[in-house]
């Protein structure tokens, strides 16, 4: 076994030439208070100087927890603890994740390496208890890849070993010679065969390991798996030999993983080469192409033992966004157990867990510090303590009794601060929840709604149910307005299935009659209109050769306009070229420009075929294709030119009575999500100084990626039975391109439609609970009694979507001060 390798510090006397803030012993003394007897370095004295809760809450919470505002913070706090952790040991083992969640790490890392010497740098840097007179040495570390998709060739931009050499050992200055990275090309394939000949089609068979190989194929298979499993091993006696791991830094996937090591995972487990569930396969989708590839891929991954191995590791975990709460709150809150793989790093005295607020909702200790401290409890906690006891009992909000309450810690505390009697409080949260059902039956007549969205299914998804209701009234103007192209939902399978068919039709001269009447002229508005209408004819007559021709010839429309090519027949040989494309492209690879073009031209056909299945034309829809969205790992910061200005161009054509946005928080769901209501929030901003906007309504909906729990909604929506038909049919019809469901919700392994349902059926289960049953069978309202799921919205005036958007506001403000740094 190798010798750890030595740490380096700055001596005492160099300490003594300069005494910090953080050094002030009326500093370190309120640090300490909330530290529970943790040593901390000043990087986190400074950060928990700053935070409103103690580091850690036992015996309720197992490992320490330090909450940031945002995640840009998130980013800067982890990056500051890295650089002091560098300076520290600048000749120590690091290993960092990879993925969109260390986005703001990277970035900040970048910049405070770049600006070091700056003025402006120097003092924040001292601000947040790092001694700028040493700047970091990167090129005496040590790196780790954490992880690798296997099969995977390294040349490929979603492996994780380009993600690495890009943004660490390139982006850092990290010496290549010292990192001990992940090429699964180089691992006992066979001279002049690669590995996509030795797994034709992904598919490794693990058995191999112990049975008998059938074929040739077999063997070489055989032989190729034994060599990753001796590299795995030799890989751990690496970083073993190295000392383990000094500094880790990973992020939590949707099952608690950490790395590779899913739920389930064994906690001595070491470097191996292993399948993954479900549940990680679908978080994995987006960067690999689809879940047809997902499905394939095995991965070759460090242990828990592996980061657990060096006792005095500093392994930080991260998480963003309340989507994260519950994994967190696992891994936090419960003992060590296989189920919640980080809580692998309870024994671990440097573990910490750095997230923003949103991901620390589920951490109850705090939550009851916040409610113990607050002195005039809002309806809305209120509302959430006594729900929250409901469904724990099973019990309608008017039959929960005084026990039930004392039971409850919360409800404990809520008897205590509630002057009312028991029975009025009950009482109010249950008119509240009545009141927010019937806002949703409200009637609206003679108003103009602007409905927005970042992808082309998001409306649907989020609020079909309750747009049909208002569809009704045929007084009202609606308009629907989808802000990026979302050429990255579409396969290169499905684009280049679309295409032979096209040949096909073209090769029959099947549209060349419609060619010579001008039929695909980019100004034939008509022609736009009848493709869409032929297209579901088809649906309706369960003609699929007459949706696909339909499909086909939006399709040749739209390489007309790309390519500017008004004959067909020239228009063939491109056609063979993007059939070509597809068949030599890896999937998950960013597409050139006029690819994204042409995929995001079909999203934007699918939603034409959305609104025209309830009757609009094409002149109902903008598709604005805002500039921000161009597939990249990290996706860019809204800017008020790109991107803001042709929303508020559309702003002024419509002037909307009524403004629906997609209202997910940092950190959950897409961030394409949070980056449109970044951009729809400026535009908002421009558009007030020449408006009186008090009147306007903002409806923030949310759909399969995070939810509206009953207590934050204003407006609920009952959905009957043939609702929930009427969206499963349509999102089917409409949108082809995601049938088959290749970029999935971890939650639901199917169409997002089915999801949806899923969503809006336990929704009406909770209010029917907080109710009870005969609220909903004895009612004298049609439309309650044929109630079977629930939508969830929040309807706000200006006033109070800007009070909503104060978080908003800062995470723009800390985001542009790194956009930048070219990452």
């Amino acid at each position: 076994m190798g010798k750890k390798v030595t740490k380096k510090t700055t001596s005492k006397s160099q300490r003594n030439e300069h005494r910090f803030f953080w050094e002030e012993s009326g500093f370190k003394k309120k640090v300490q208070q909330k530290a529970m007897g943790y040593n901390l370095t000043p990087v986190m004295e400074v950060a928990l100087s700053k935070s409103r809760f103690k580091l850690i809450y036992p015996p309720m919470e197992k490992t320490p927890v330090i909450v940031v505002e945002n995640f840009p913070m998130l980013g800067k706090l982890t990056a500051l603890k890295f650089l002091e952790w560098v300076q520290q040991n600048p000749d120590g083992v690091i290993s960092l994740p990879t993925g969109k969640t260390p986005e703001h790490f990277i970035r900040w890392v970048q910049y405070y390496l770049a600006e070091w010497n700056s003025q402006k740098i120097q003092k924040d840097l001292e601000n947040h208890g790092i001694d700028p007179r040493t700047k970091p040495d990167m090129r005496g570390l040590h790196f780790v890849q954490i992880d690798e998709f296997y099969p995977i060739s390294p040349q490929q931009h979603n492996s994780f070993y380009y993600y690495v050499n890009k943004y660490y050992i390139k982006g850092f200055g990290l010496n290549p010679e010292k990192a001990l990275l992940i090429d699964p090309s180089r691992i006992g394939v066979p001279d002049r065969m690669t590995l996509g000949e030795v797994f034709p089609d992904d598919h490794v068979d693990l058995e191999l390991r112990t049975k008998r190989p059938k074929s040739h194929l077999e063997e070489i298979q055989k032989r190729v798996i034994h060599a990753v499993d001796e590299f795995c091993m030799e890989y751990e006696q690496k970083i073993r030999q190295l000392g383990g791991i000094g500094f880790f830094l990973g992020g939590i996937g949707p099952d608690g993983h950490i790395g590779f090591n899913v739920e389930g995972s064994d906690h001595f487990s070491t470097t191996r080469l292993t399948p993954i569930n479900y549940e990680t396969q679908a978080a994995a989708a987006g960067d690999l192409g689809g879940m047809e590839v997902a499905r394939n891929k095995l991965v070759i991954t460090i242990g828990l033992k592996t980061i657990c191995y060096n006792p005095d590791v500093v392994p930080l975990i991260i998480a963003a966004g309340q989507s994260k709460a519950q994994v967190v709150a696992d891994a936090v809150q419960n003992e060590e157990n296989i189920h919640y793989p980080a809580t692998a790093l309870h024994g671990l005295k440097n573990a910490r867990f750095i997230i923003t607020s949103g991901a620390a909702y589920n951490l109850v200790e705090r939550e009851f510090e916040i409610f113990q401290n607050t002195d005039r409890l809002s309806e809305e906690q209120v509302d959430e303590v006594l729900m929250n006891i409901s469904w724990d009992t099973q019990k309608p909000l008017t039959s929960l009794t005084e026990l039930d309450l004392q039971n409850d810690r919360l409800g404990s505390l809520l008897l205590k601060k509630t002057p009312s009697s028991l029975e009025k409080v009950l009482k109010g949260a249950e008119d509240r929840l009545k009141e927010k059902i019937y806002r949703g039956l409200d009637e609206v007549d003679n108003k103009t709604f602007l409905h927005t969205a970042p992808h082309h299914d998001d409306i649907m998804l989020g609020y079909l149910p309750y747009l049909i209701r208002i569809f009704r009234n045929t007084g009202n103007l609606h308009h629907f307005a989808y802000m990026t192209s979302g050429f990255t939902a579409v396969t290169n399978s499905y684009m280049h299935s679309l295409l032979k068919t096209l040949l096909r039709y073209i090769e029959k001269n099947e549209f060349s009659q419609l060619a010579e009447q001008h039929y695909f002229d980019e100004l034939n508005e008509y022609a736009k209109d009848a493709e869409v209408a032929l297209y579901l004819d088809g649906v309706a007559s369960s003609n699929m050769e007459l949706q696909r021709k339909a499909i086909c010839q939006r399709l040749l429309r739209n390489l007309m306009v790309v390519f500017e090519e008004d004959n067909i027949y020239n228009i063939r040989y491109r056609i063979e070229e993007l059939i070509n494309y597809f068949e030599t492209q890896y999937p998950g690879r960013k597409d050139l420009p006029h690819i994204q073009q042409i995929k995001g031209r079909l999203r934007e056909w699918e939603a034409d075929v959305l609104w025209r299945y309830f009757g609009f034309n094409h002149t109902n829809v903008s598709h604005l294709r805002l500039g921000f969205y161009k597939g990249d790992t990290f996706t860019e910061t809204p800017t008020l030119e790109r991107d803001a200005m042709p929303i508020l161009d559309l702003l002024e054509k419509l002037q909307p009575h009524y403004l629906t946005v997609a209202f997910d928080p940092e950190g959950s769901g897409p961030d394409t999500h949070y980056k449109v209501l970044q951009a729809l929030y400026e535009a908002l901003m421009m558009y007030r100084e020449n408006h009186d906007i008090s009147n306007m309504k903002i409806i923030g909906y949310r759909n399969v990626w995070f939810r509206f729990a009953p207590y934050e909604t204003n407006c609920i929506v009952p959905v009957s039975m043939n609702r929930l038909s009427t969206m499963d049919h349509s999102f089917l019809s409409s949108f082809s391109s995601q049938k088959e469901a290749s970029f999935p919700s971890y939650e639901y392994d199917g169409p997002f439609s089915g999801l949806a349902q899923k969503i809006q059926v336990e929704q009406y289960n909770k209010i029917k609970t907080f109710l009870g049953e005969k609220f909903f069978v004895d009612n004298p309202n049609r439309t309650l009694r044929a109630a079977v799921g629930m939508l969830f919205l929040k309807t706000l005036n200006f006033e109070e979507f800007s009070q909503h958007s104060q978080e908003l506001r800062k995470t723009l403000e800390e985001s542009r001060t790194t956009q930048n740094v070219r990452v």
